[in-house]
């Protein structure tokens, strides 16, 4: 399902930590010429999270060209509804919370509708869970969402690419997330034969 001016996704920031990972997920989708437009929102304390971890406020995120920042407490809003035409969307980091809510298909925010909506229309939804250790609630958890549709992504970066900065590790696993929205870029940090 292509949108003939460009494609359009939804970006979650939840209260986990990981956000600068998030972050990276976000930059590479707005830099892609795929892309014409970012429905970015965060839970309350998914702004905590990016400020306490990166320095950075939803208002530096939504600076990032095609970046339209939603209210959370905003159910009306265009991607909570199902005729909303748009191409997928990611929550990274995914609390253990926001998991659960959307496990349970309870849409008390527009990150969670968001998502419910994804699930219901068969659009793709990307959870990168930031959770450790994980208890039988998780568990179970994980597996309603992927049973519903969902690709659960635990943020779990790899090392084969040889990072030498955090900024290596965030990059590489946001192109992995955006594998799973359909968003193929060419990345050298991908695996290669030795």
């Amino acid at each position: 399902m292509t949108n003939p001016s460009g494609l359009r996704f939804t970006l979650a920031i939840t209260g986990a930590s990981g956000s600068a990972f998030g972050a990276a997920v976000l930059r590479r989708m707005s830099a892609n010429p795929a892309v014409a437009h970012i429905a970015l929102l965060f839970s309350p304390t998914g702004k905590r999270c990016l400020l306490d971890e990166t320095g950075l406020t939803p208002k530096d995120l939504a600076a990032l060209p095609k970046v339209g920042l939603r209210d959370e407490r905003d159910l009306g809003a265009d991607i909570s509804s199902g005729s909303y035409r748009h191409d997928g969307m990611a929550i990274v980091p995914c609390s253990a919370g926001a998991l659960g809510r959307i496990a349970s298909g309870v849409s008390e925010s527009l990150v969670s509708r968001a998502a419910d909506v994804c699930l219901k229309e068969r659009r793709p939804l990307v959870l990168c869970l930031r959770e450790t250790p994980l208890n039988r609630v998780h568990l179970e958890n994980m597996l309603r969402v992927h049973d519903a549709g969902a690709v659960v992504m635990p943020i779990m970066p790899g090392f084969y690419s040889g990072p030498k900065t955090l900024d290596d590790l965030f990059d590489t696993f946001a192109t992995r997330v955006l594998d799973q929205l359909g968003l193929r870029e060419d990345d050298p940090r991908r695996w290669r034969e030795p």
